[in-house]
C-alpha cells in the first residue's frame, strides 16, 4: 500500500504541472488584463502597473517566473486587491470554507446513508417512496433557492437562526450555509445508498448470512453495509473537493469570508494569480482526495489490492 501512495503522489506532479499549464495560459487567452477595466487610468499608469507585475514581460518569460514562484509556495500577490497576497486570502478564508464543507459533507453521508438504508430495507413501500420523492427533490432544487428559503423560515419567521454573516465562526451562523449545501448531496447520496444496498442485499454471501440464522441487524450493519458503502465512497471523494472549496452560491447569499467567491470575481477582473491560486487548491484536493477514496475502496472491499 505504501509504494502505491508514493506512486500516486509522483503521478500527480505531472498532472499538477498539466493543470497549472493550461489554466495559466487559458486565463491569458479572455480578453482584457486585470488593469483594462480600471476606468480613469491613463495609459502611462496602466503600463507603469504592468511593468511591475511583469505582465509586458514574453508570455514564455511569466510562465516560468510563475513555474518558479509556485515551486516556493509563493502565489503571488492579487492584482484586484493589492493589499493582499494570494496566500493571505487563502490563509484567511479557506478554513472558513473547510469548516463549513466537512459539515456539509459529514451531514451528507450520514443523513443520506441513513435514508438510503431505509429505503432499501422498504422497497416498493411507503418508506421507500417517501425517500425517493424527497431526494429528487432535493437533487432538483439548487442552491440558490434552498438558501432564501432557509433566511425566510429560519431567520425571519421563527428568528431561529441569523440570516448571515460569520460572527467568528458561530455555532448558528453555520446551520444555514451547511443545510444549504448538505441538502442537495443528501438526496444524491440517499439515492446513491438506496440502489448500492438492494444490489448488495441480493448478494450471495448476504443470502448465505441469513442462512445461517443471522439477525437482521448483522446482516445489515456487518455484512451488506459495507459493500453499499462502495458507490458512496467513489462519490465523496469528488464531492469533498468542491465542497471543501466553498461554494460561491452559498457564500454570498450567507455573506460568509470564503474562497469561494474569490475564483469568480477573480475571473471577472481577470486577476491572474488569484485565479491560478484557486485552480492549484481546487486541483490538489481533488488529487488528495481521490487517493484518500482509492485507499479507502482497498479496506471496504477486500477484493482490492494495490500491491
Amino acid at each position: 500500500m505504501l509504494l502505491y501512495v508514493i506512486r500516486r503522489l509522483l503521478t500527480a506532479i505531472p498532472t499538477l504541472f498539466v493543470i497549472v499549464t493550461l489554466a495559466f495560459f487559458l486565463i491569458r487567452v479572455a480578453p482584457g488584463g486585470p488593469f483594462n477595466q480600471e476606468r480613469g487610468l491613463s495609459p502611462e499608469i496602466r503600463a507603469n502597473l504592468e511593468a511591475q507585475f511583469g505582465l509586458n514581460d514574453p508570455l514564455w518569460l511569466q510562465y516560468f517566473n510563475y513555474l518558479k514562484n509556485l515551486l516556493h509556495g509563493n502565489f503571488g500577490p492579487s492584482y484586484n486587491l493589492p493589499d493582499f497576497t494570494v496566500g493571505e486570502l487563502f490563509a484567511k478564508g479557506l478554513p472558513i470554507s473547510i469548516q463549513i464543507g466537512a459539515a456539509a459533507l459529514i451531514l451528507a453521508v450520514l443523513v443520506g446513508s441513513t435514508l438510503g438504508i431505509i429505503a432499501a430495507l422498504n422497497q416498493n413501500r411507503i418508506g421507500d417512496y417517501a425517500v425517493i420523492a424527497t431526494a429528487t427533490a432535493g437533487s432538483t432544487i439548487p442552491t440558490f433557492v434552498i438558501a432564501p428559503v432557509i433566511q425566510l423560515l429560519f431567520g425571519l419567521t421563527w428568528h431561529l437562526l441569523p440570516i448571515g454573516g460569520w460572527n467568528d465562526g458561530a455555532f448558528l451562523n453555520k446551520i444555514g450555509p451547511v443545510l444549504t449545501l448538505a441538502l442537495p448531496q443528501i438526496a444524491i447520496v440517499a439515492r446513491l445508498m438506496r440502489g448500492s444496498m438492494i444490489e448488495s442485499l441480493r448478494s450471495h454471501h448476504i443470502r448465505t448470512a441469513r442462512a445461517l440464522g443471522l439477525s437482521g441487524w448483522s446482516v445489515v450493519v456487518k455484512h451488506a453495509l459495507r459493500g453499499a458503502m462502495l458507490p458512496i465512497i467513489s462519490y465523496a471523494g469528488p464531492a469533498a473537493a468542491a465542497l471543501l472549496t466553498g461554494s460561491i452560491i452559498v457564500e454570498t447569499i450567507f455573506a460568509i469570508p470564503g474562497v469561494g467567491r474569490y475564483f469568480v470575481d477573480a475571473a471577472l477582473n481577470r486577476d491572474y494569480t488569484l485565479v491560478m491560486g484557486t485552480v492549484v487548491v481546487i486541483a490538489i484536493f481533488t488529487i488528495l482526495f481521490n487517493l484518500i477514496v482509492d485507499i479507502l475502496y482497498a479496506f471496504a472491499d477486500p477484493r482490492v489490492r494495490y500491491d
